[in-house]
């Protein structure tokens, strides 16, 4: 379940990145997957706005999106790239005892 904090914290994580380069990984369909090199433009209350290297062509998208992981963003930190939001962790649900 997604809390206005996630969202607060995810707003806040994307202000801070500006200008960062970063990977989008996403789905079109299909079994049909992308994955691009972007940079992080503008953030707005509902919004953020990446420019995409390859065709130089804006998309927004919306925290949602990545909070419910439809697109999965990487941040470049100099070195590598890692994930804007850990994966998650699955939990064993336990068998009901009759």
């Amino acid at each position: 379940m997604i809390c206005r904090t996630d969202i607060a914290n995810l707003k806040t994580d994307i202000n801070d990145k500006i200008g960062q380069k970063i990977i989008v990984k996403g789905s079109l369909g299909r079994c049909r997957n992308f994955e691009k090199e972007a940079t992080i433009e503008k953030a707005y209350p509902n919004i953020f706005v990446v420019k995409y290297v390859e065709n130089d062509r804006n998309v927004t998208y919306s925290y949602t999106d990545v909070l419910t992981r439809t697109v999965e963003v990487e941040v470049f930190d100099g070195a590598t790239y890692s994930p804007l939001i850990p994966a998650p962790v699955e939990t064993k649900k336990k068998k009901a005892m009759l």
